[in-house]
């Protein structure tokens, strides 16, 4: 039997078989799912930053883009993924609350997909899909065998990307 492995904020998790992982409330935090297709090992990052580099003495690697990334990596790497053949996909992002100001510190929704998409260009992952920005939360559901990234947010009908 399968089992949805809930993954907090600033957190990741990883899984294999039949097995999912999930978050709740992505709302300016981005959801990264990242896979290797041919063995079905993956997993789901939930960053709520953009950069670590922005805080000091912050143990906690999971909650920004350029370190949660490449621990997700390496844990996948670690359970049997092949490096190489690593691809990603991403949700969240969104720009939750109206202000005056387009000031870069307000927008962190957009900062966090764009350090997202940076870390993993880095890192060489291809981007698969995304379904980011606007103005609503979203709870995922990432299935690292099939690859298939489900997303809900109220009064929207489910995407599957």
């Amino acid at each position: 039997m399968s089992e949805v492995i809930k993954v907090g904020m600033a957190d990741l998790k990883t899984c294999r078989g039949d097995d999912g992982v999930t978050t709740l409330g992505l709302g300016s935090c981005v959801g990264i799912a990242i896979r290797d297709p041919a063995t079905g090992i993956g997993g789901l990052a939930h960053i709520m930053l953009p950069d670590s580099t922005e805080i000091k003495n912050n143990t906690n690697r999971p909650k920004f883009a350029d370190t949660g990334i490449e621990d997700l990596v390496k844990e996948i790497v670690k359970m049997g993924g092949n490096r190489s053949r690593l691809v990603a996909k991403i949700a969240g992002g969104a720009q939750m609350f109206a202000f005056g100001s387009k000031a870069d510190m307000i927008r962190v929704g957009d900062r966090n997909v764009l350090a997202s998409k940076k870390k993993l260009a880095e890192l060489r992952i291809p981007i698969l899909a995304e379904d980011t920005g606007k103005s609503y939360g979203r709870t995922v559901i990432f299935y690292p065998k099939t690859g298939d990234f489900y997303i809900r947010s109220v009064g929207m009908p489910e995407k599957v990307i």
